[in-house]
């Protein structure tokens, strides 16, 4: 999240408005207040479990600054078809790893597992149905003898500094063809 920040500047078609979090305690928040950016917590826990309910608070700073893009990064929640038809076309997600291969968690473990060459990550438009989206880029990294699933996270993790900024870039200047890295 950081990192697209960062890029935003310059000729760059677009501007962070807000950073938000299900976690008051998520460093970004910090980090994104420090770089003025606007910033939101609302914690999903009170819900216990009413995704719709916690939507409903999220949306309301979301709304309230009118975004163009809603990019989601860390953001470890599951949204409803409700929340993500109302930013259809409009939300990003990066995925550590190269889609459709591995969707949810544990990713590179289970690249390792399967005896993968490569491994990488995926920014896609973000649907109803979970790392499905339209693919906009994908980094792929080398799987190295020894690599243990933090060693092979690492890598991915600094492909994913580099790909996404480039996507939004392209996408916020109106351009979905794919970026591969």
């Amino acid at each position: 999240m950081i990192r697209l920040v960062e890029s935003m500047e310059g000729d760059h078609p677009a501007r962070a408005v807000l950073v938000a979090s299900n976690d008051a305690s998520a460093a970004g928040l910090e980090r994104a207040a420090r770089l003025g950016v606007p910033t939101a917590a609302i914690d999903h826990r009170p819900f216990k479990g009413d995704r719709a309910a916690f939507e409903a608070e999220l949306l309301k700073p979301i709304l309230a600054v009118e975004p163009d893009i809603l990019c989601l990064a860390g953001f470890m929640r599951v949204l409803t078809p409700a929340f993500v038809a109302r930013f259809e076309g409009r939300m990003l997600n990066i995925h550590p790893s190269l889609l459709p291969l591995y969707p949810g968690l544990h990713t590179h473990q289970r690249a390792l597992d399967a005896g993968d060459a490569e491994a990488g990550c995926t920014v896609h438009e973000v649907t109803a149905v979970l790392d499905t989206g339209p693919i906009l880029g994908q980094a792929r990294v080398a799987i190295e003898p020894g690599d243990t699933a933090d060693t092979l996270a690492a890598r991915v993790l600094a492909m994913e500094h580099r790909l996404y900024p480039a996507v939004l870039r392209r996408f916020a200047a109106g351009d979905r063809a794919p970026v591969w890295m």
